[in-house]
């Protein structure tokens, strides 16, 4: 029996990358996990992965993986999973809110004028895709008065990087799971926000082997790059943590909150911190 059995999770944008990692440590704590993407086909996307994959994995790891396509763009869609979630388990306790629209420009280092206004999709799926699925999630968990939201952010919060419309994102997705807190807090729901820094995803790689270069940049410096579990381990350790409610509303490191849990990742290795490098979160617990 894993520390999460029993309990349902929702994670978005996990056909692969950040999110995958995230699916499979919580399927591995015993969550039944409900796996979004768009991606149901192989082929259908550059990079390896589809929701089906993912789901198969989070089965062999202990827990048990549910497969569903959407497109978090599209509010029916969105609709529908947590419909079906609620007719399926009756609950909800875990949102992880991954699902991003990055496109393939995003680091190139050209000016915004000089990249397309279709990038504002990272609006889009990034910042309103967070609200919509939180949406639905509140009101599967509040009659319940427990559960735990959380959003995948990161040092650009606070620190250029790469373009203006990555930044704006980011730094909507901390202030809005802080004032999420504050409205949840009378259910006894908690909402944070996760900076990640270099992860080790599909794309990640692939464009670090191509772009030598950027292994000397502080952000893409493969000696503080973490798998795509790690944040996922940090998010089992939030939701069994009984005074998880303490920590409502702030924007974490998530290599800081991992060493306060005593997590490590895959391979035992300890994530560095880079608030000093990158800079600090302006939210603190309500």
């Amino acid at each position: 029996m894993g520390v999460l059995s029993g309990k349902v999770a929702v994670v978005t944008g996990a056909s692969r990358g950040i999110g995958k990692g995230i699916a499979l440590a919580l399927a591995e704590a015993g969550a039944t996990v409900y796996v979004t993407g768009r991606t149901v086909n192989a082929g259908e996307h550059p990079l390896p992965g589809t929701v089906g994959e993912t789901a198969l994995e989070c089965d062999r790891r202990g827990g048990k993986g549910v497969a569903v396509q959407v497109d978090h763009a599209n509010d029916d869609q969105v609709a529908a999973l947590f419909a079906q979630v609620e007719r399926e388990q009756g609950r909800l306790d875990i949102l992880v809110n991954n699902a991003f629209a990055l496109p393939e420009d995003l680091t190139e280092p050209k000016p915004f004028w000089e990249k397309p206004l279709s990038n504002w999709e990272m609006v889009d799926v990034g910042v309103r895709s967070n609200y919509v699925a939180a949406w639905h999630a509140a009101k599967i968990m509040t009659p319940r008065k427990s559960g735990l939201i959380v959003a995948i952010s990161g040092y650009v919060g606070v620190t250029y990087t790469y373009g203006v419309v990555f930044g704006t994102c980011k730094s909507a997705v901390d202030r809005m799971a802080r004032d999420m807190a504050i409205e949840l807090k009378p259910f006894d729901i908690a909402s944070v926000s996760l900076w990640q820094g270099l992860t080790f995803t599909e794309r990640a790689e692939r464009n670090i082997a191509a772009n030598p270069a950027m292994k000397q940049s502080v952000v893409t410096n493969p000696l503080v790059g973490c798998s795509p579990e790690f944040p996922g381990r940090v998010i089992v350790a939030l939701a069994s943590d009984p005074k998880v409610m303490s920590r409502s509303g702030a924007t974490y490191i998530t290599a800081e909150l991992a060493q306060d849990y005593g997590v490590t990742d895959i391979d035992g290795k300890v994530i560095p911190s880079l608030r000093e490098q990158r800079g600090s979160p302006i939210w603190q617990a309500i």
